[in-house]
């Protein structure tokens, strides 16, 4: 198995550089080499619905942080 490399890890500053979150700027969550891209903090925020369960009895719907391909960001500082 080989690795895949990327320019960015997790915990790193990036700014957006192309799409519609152009401009905004935040830390990388996560990053997923294999599929190319990375969720930075408060930068595309996707709703979810999710069932109810033990740990969401209620359910409902949940913002969370979506992935953005890792050719869309650049490294600040």
């Amino acid at each position: 198995m080989s690795r895949q490399k990327t320019h960015i890890k997790p915990g790193d500053q990036v700014e957006v550089i192309a799409g519609n979150h152009r401009g905004k700027t935040g830390a990388v969550v996560e990053v997923n080499a294999r599929s190319e891209q990375v969720v930075v903090e408060g930068v595309r925020k996707i709703k979810k619905a999710i069932r109810r369960s033990e740990q969401n009895p209620d359910g409902g719907i949940v913002e969370k942080d979506g992935p953005i391909h890792i050719s869309n960001v650049r490294k600040v500082g």
